[in-house]
């Protein structure tokens, strides 16, 4: 059966136009549309779509009230339409807080570089999210504070993030295997936002090694990304910089449409922040920063990999083993989107997978912390 889906928009231009790029796809149906977050929130309780598409700025409620809302009343996945500027991506992190699963530019060129390419990219991230099952909403909880001397501006902590996915109990925690690290490497993509706030917040302000984020993200995103996690987590999140000396207890965030490397410098590596060559998929892409970590930190490497469509990481985190470094992904009920850790682990990769709610402890453990 197709997936139906719920259009939300105040613009009748875009909804016709989603809507229409929905419909070419056998395995989708338009079953509503809403012109403000009012009627998305009754209209989501009647139709009971599989997925919403939903705009941020709407008259009488806005996107993000809209989906604190149906969370809250019938939980959906949602996918989100974004502008590509700062109070763009401050707005649209803010909805992955509340609830939202995913999203893409509200500007179609700005998902791919040809017309037949955005539409695919869109049915597919529609179909992906559909596959998924949501609960509601739970608080986050609380971090340790951040000590004074390092900056950041904190999101309000009446916002909410979704729960973890439980159809089965989470397996036991892996035991620490001693092995001594250099490096941690986390790689992520749709649902990695909310996933790694889960992860990071938990983290120790003692935190004994550099951690590399590459989360596939556009650049007007990554600041804004990097400055909400700096303020709700005890360790340091930052945007990497091109020439950046690695600190242990600091979190370097790949920049949107950049690519971040590792080269020799200073007590850990020193970061190199290059454009990439014009084809590549993913701007940034895990499997560039793995792949140059394989080279430098080696053996001495935790990788792991979450939520995400497509198999980005895998070849990297190949490199990383043959190398002797650790791989972990999540496992398949608490991802939004199973491809990127199911990559890894089909191919053998990986070592263990691991409940996201239970993933910092098992990074604390192995670091040496637990």
């Amino acid at each position: 059966m197709a997936i139906k889906v719920l259009v939300v928009d105040d613009s009748s231009f875009f909804r016709r136009r989603v809507s229409e790029i929905v419909t070419k796809d056998a395995d989708l149906e338009v079953i509503g549309t809403a012109s403000n977050g009012a009627e998305a929130v009754k209209l989501a309780q009647q139709l009971k779509p599989q997925v919403i598409t939903m705009d941020i700025e709407m008259p009488v409620m806005d996107g993000i009230s809209a989906v604190r809302e149906i969370m809250a009343k019938c939980p959906t996945p949602i996918l989100m339409f974004s502008s590509l500027t700062h109070d763009g991506a401050k707005a649209t992190l803010d909805a992955l807080e509340a609830g939202a699963l995913d999203f893409l530019p509200k500007r179609f060129e700005d998902i791919a570089t040809n017309k037949d390419e955005a539409i695919s990219l869109l049915q597919q991230r529609i179909k992906a999210l559909g596959r998924r099952r949501v609960f509601r909403p739970i608080l986050p909880r609380s971090v340790p504070p951040k000590p004074a001397t390092t900056t950041g501006t904190a999101p309000s902590r009446e916002s909410v993030q979704p729960q973890r996915p439980a159809s089965r109990p989470s397996a036991p925690l892996p035991r620490a295997s001693g092995k001594k690290y250099k490096l941690l490497l986390i790689g992520t993509s749709t649902g990695g936002p909310v996933a790694l706030q889960r992860i990071l917040t938990k983290l120790p302000a003692n935190y004994p090694h550099p951690i590399l984020l590459i989360q596939h993200m556009p650049a007007a995103f990554t600041p804004a990304f990097a400055a909400r996690l700096n303020g709700l987590c005890a360790i340091e999140v930052k945007e990497a910089q091109n020439g950046d000396q690695l600190r242990a207890g600091c979190a370097y965030l790949a920049p949107g449409g950049m690519q971040m490397m590792l080269e020799r410098g200073g007590t850990y590596g020193r970061i190199k922040i290059v454009a990439g060559s014009a084809d590549m998929n993913y701007k940034p892409c895990v499997d560039i920063t793995f792949a140059s970590a394989s080279k430098l930190s080696g053996g001495e490497t935790l990788a792991v990999v979450l939520t995400g469509m497509g198999a980005d990481g895998r070849e990297g985190a190949r490199m990383l083993k043959n190398v002797g470094a650790t791989i972990w992904a999540q496992d398949e009920a608490s991802c939004v989107v199973y491809g990127m850790p199911q990559a890894v682990t089909a191919a053998g990769i990986s070592s263990q997978s691991i409940a996201l709610d239970d993933m910092a402890e098992a990074i604390i453990r192995e670091s040496g912390r637990g």
